[in-house]
């Protein structure tokens, strides 16, 4: 069982995520260098969203209550998902 999470952008957050990128670029590498998130990135062209698989729910919630995207109010909405891969 993998554990997947979606974002959605905030509607205002265009200008804001360079400026807060850094940060969460270094959470993103904490937690791959840990081995709990197995990876992550942007949905959509412009990004309207993202996602990350974790492998535990206890990492995706950790990662989540300290990301500067979500603390800086740049993402608008989350959820957490079970996911039964097949393949990874």
């Amino acid at each position: 069982m993998r554990i997947v999470t979606f974002y959605e952008v905030a509607a205002d957050a265009g200008p804001k995520i360079r400026e807060h990128y850094p940060a969460h670029r270094a959470r993103l590498d904490e937690f791959h260098a840990r081995g709990v998130l197995l990876g992550a990135g942007p949905l959509g062209n412009p990004p309207e969203g993202a996602m990350a698989i974790f492998t535990t729910r206890e990492a995706a919630e950790d990662f989540i209550k300290g990301d500067p995207f979500v603390l800086q109010g740049l993402v608008s909405k989350w959820r957490i998902v079970e996911w039964n891969a097949a393949f990874i």
